[in-house]
């Protein structure tokens, strides 16, 4: 079970290109902090983006099984992350 998912919400264009690598890198394939950092080419900006993309929905967050005060982290696909924009949407207007 994933710690925090939420339903999906549009990325500021900068999140996107770094979503983007990590797509590229992983695809849904679980990954580390370190990994992250390593896609990114040690990005100092790494922290707050990987906090962005679980605030919005598009990265899942779990415990490393083989040491829990680390977490493994894994992408939602761009397809899945859309649907589920568009479902937020369609309530958001019947509100």
């Amino acid at each position: 079970m994933y710690i925090g998912i939420s339903m999906t919400e549009p990325l500021p264009k900068w999140i996107m290109r770094r979503y983007s690598l990590l797509w590229n890198a992983f695809g849904d394939k679980e990954f580390s902090r370190e990994d992250a950092f390593k896609a990114w080419n040690n990005d100092s900006m790494a922290n707050v983006v990987l906090s962005a993309l679980r605030r919005a929905g598009w990265l899942e967050v779990d415990f490393d099984p083989g040491d829990a005060r680390k977490r493994v982290y894994r992408l939602k696909s761009p397809e899945e992350s859309v649907r589920e924009m568009k479902v937020n949407e369609a309530s958001d207007n019947h509100v």
